[in-house]
């Protein structure tokens, strides 16, 4: 059964917001404009605030039901429980359906964690959106997200399964942003709100 869990939480993961709304709505590929993120941001560059907020609230909508999901199937078993949150990520980030070129998973990882570890997850969204708001990089906000979560669970003398699994999150976020690290560091990344050169 959690193996089955597991994989029904990667092909919801899979089911890429961005790439459905945008095409909906303008009849163009996401992954083709923009930052060619299939994801929330790149949806708000876009197509605007609209078509952004749903995508970004369905998007984290995958991961809270994965572990909902996972949690009521498996009655409380906290290794199927992590694991389905991130195999949400993980499809969310390299969806079946799409030939496996999805997003960055952002918006998946905060509604999984919400889920997972809601106290920490609220913290981490509050100093995330400070970090926003005064410096108008997302990605940078996205990073901060993704560290805080294993350092407060940490802190509180949380389980090692939700250590574990917060901080593998943690990797797959550094993962999908390397990118961005690399133009933070250049002083060349976007911000939110600017236009491409």
């Amino acid at each position: 059964m959690g193996a089955v869990v597991i994989l029904l939480s990667y092909l919801l993961g899979s089911v890429s917001f961005s790439i459905l709304v945008v095409k909906k709505i303008a009849k163009i590929d996401i992954r083709e404009h923009g930052s060619g993120n299939a994801g929330a941001t790149n949806t708000l560059r876009v197509l605007g605030k609209g078509p952004g907020i749903a995508v970004l609230l369905l998007d984290a909508a995958k991961g809270a039901i994965a572990v909902g999901l996972a949690s009521w199937l498996t009655k409380g078993n906290d290794w199927v429980i992590v694991l389905s949150g991130i195999a949400a990520i993980v499809g969310h980030n390299w969806p079946v359906f799409f030939g496996f070129r999805g997003g960055k998973g952002v918006a998946t990882t905060i509604g999984t964690l919400l889920a997972l570890t809601p106290v920490p997850a609220l913290i981490a969204v509050a100093v995330t959106i400070v970090v926003i708001a005064i410096t108008r990089y997302v990605s940078l906000g996205s990073l901060v997200f993704f560290t805080l979560i294993p350092i407060i669970l940490l802190t509180q003398g949380a389980s090692f399964v939700y250590i574990a699994g917060t901080f593998m999150i943690a990797i797959l976020g550094y993962m999908r942003h390397v990118g961005n690290i690399k133009r933070l560091l250049q002083g060349t990344e976007r911000k939110l709100g600017e236009k491409k050169a």
